[in-house]
């Protein structure tokens, strides 16, 4: 409803919550260096990681009203929004087990407001891309996920849409066997080589094409300028593609964590055209949703 405060109020709440997530936890660790009694600090576990809180409760009983708007106008500081039932052994559990309890209050958050809600296919709190995009990019991005634009009245889904503060990514999978080669070409579709065993794939050349020529059009219609770059992403096998077109950026097993690691090391806080972008494109996008009651 308002790309121009949402965003930077969801990231300071994430950062909040999670500051204080890993402040409750690494008190934990003290109490437990210092009492060394395992059967009382169980106890104190379960008091502490209880995930039946007040908050956790609202959050997630379906209530009607704007939970973000809520949430956003409370204690940020002193409320704990998350909290698991079972205690973390390391910190990286830790964070992992944050991310999904976030994962769940986003995937509400992108798809209510306060007079309207959507009903989310169940698959797509399972979708391991949606989940990559969301857990391990910073949270300046936007996120598109296979986003369906209304073209001349005809719903077309397009590829997945990356908004980051400097550019805007059309990104396609293309994933297969591990350590297979995908053989590229100008043709309708492409061939999978995994030893002797060959078999057709359709071109990812095919729907980013699509996807940038309809964002370039809203982007130009809008007067916005943000390059806006292709990416074919196999982390696990190869590409081979003697003559690739130039304005496709292919990102492989060999080059994956070099692409990986410069995309999560982008510190630019959100800008004001990468927030005019995003919402030129949620303009044109399909929404299936139906009014709340009351």
């Amino acid at each position: 409803m308002d790309m121009y405060r949402y965003p930077s109020q969801f990231i300071r709440l994430k950062k909040q919550q999670w500051d204080k997530v890993r402040t409750e936890w690494e008190n934990e660790l003290s109490k437990i260096d210092e009492e060394k009694e395992q059967k009382n600090i169980d106890g104190q576990k379960r008091n502490l990681f209880n995930p039946f809180t007040k908050m956790r409760r609202k959050l997630f009983s379906g209530d009607e009203s704007d939970e973000f708007e809520e949430m956003s106008q409370g204690d940020e500081e002193s409320t704990l929004l998350f909290s698991f039932s079972k205690r973390p052994d390391s910190i990286q559990e830790m964070k992992q087990s944050f991310l999904d309890s976030i994962f769940s209050f986003q995937m509400k958050w992108a798809s209510s407001t306060i007079r309207e809600r959507s009903f989310v296919d169940d698959h797509f709190y399972d979708d391991p891309y949606l989940k990559y995009f969301l857990q391990r990019f910073p949270d300046t991005y936007f996120v598109l996920y296979k986003p369906v634009f209304l073209l001349k009245q005809a719903p077309v889904e397009l590829e997945i849409i990356l908004i980051t503060p400097i550019a805007t990514l059309c990104i396609s999978f293309l994933e297969g066997e591990e350590n297979s080669v995908f053989m590229g070409s100008k043709e309708r579709f492409w061939i999978e080589k995994n030893g002797k065993e060959e078999k057709k794939v359709l071109s990812p050349l095919i729907g980013l094409n699509r996807t940038e020529k309809v964002i370039r059009q809203i982007y130009q219609l809008n007067g916005i300028e943000l390059p806006i770059k292709k990416i074919i992403l196999n982390r696990s096998g190869f590409f081979d593609y003697p003559f690739a077109p130039y304005d496709i950026t292919f990102v492989d097993k060999k080059a994956y964590e070099e692409w990986f690691n410069s995309m999560r090391a982008v510190t630019s806080p959100l800008k004001f055209v990468q927030i005019k972008a995003a919402q030129s494109l949620l303009t044109h996008c399909h929404a299936t949703y139906i009014k709340r009651q009351g």
